[in-house]
């Protein structure tokens, strides 16, 4: 399962960062939360997994009629977008499939392919 849509880029990690909220917000998403899991993990346990950042993408429109819908669905909001480091210094981007998850529900799933669209072109304004 490959739990989301995932890009090798081509850019550097640092470019990924700096290309991430314009291309996120030119899908109408906005950066509401960051956690930088590298970090967490070092302090917390002494180990390195490298440059690992989660950022919690919103959409308000679509965030608004989902929770309208039923507010249950706040368990999976945001949307999760990843951006990590390999050890060979790729950058990989991805981002949760809301078909795997929101989407499952006929009653989001109008939502839900609207949303992998966007996400999907997130990952394709970064190369």
């Amino acid at each position: 399962m490959s739990h989301g849509i995932w890009k090798e880029l081509a850019t550097p990690f640092d470019a990924a960062l700096e290309r991430l909220p314009a291309a996120l917000g030119a899908q109408g998403f906005g950066v509401i939360s960051q956690v930088d899991l590298g970090a967490t993990l070092r302090t917390k346990l002494g180990t390195d997994i490298g440059r690992y950042l989660i950022f919690g993408a919103c959409n308000p429109a679509f965030a608004h009629d989902a929770v309208t819908r039923d507010p249950r669905i706040g368990v999976l909001l945001p949307c999760n977008v990843v951006l990590y480091e390999r050890p060979d210094g790729k950058a990989v981007l991805g981002a949760i499939d809301p078909m795997q998850s929101v989407g499952a529900d006929p009653a989001f799933a109008d939502i839900a392919s609207d949303i992998a669209t966007r996400l999907s072109s997130v990952l394709a304004a970064i190369p």
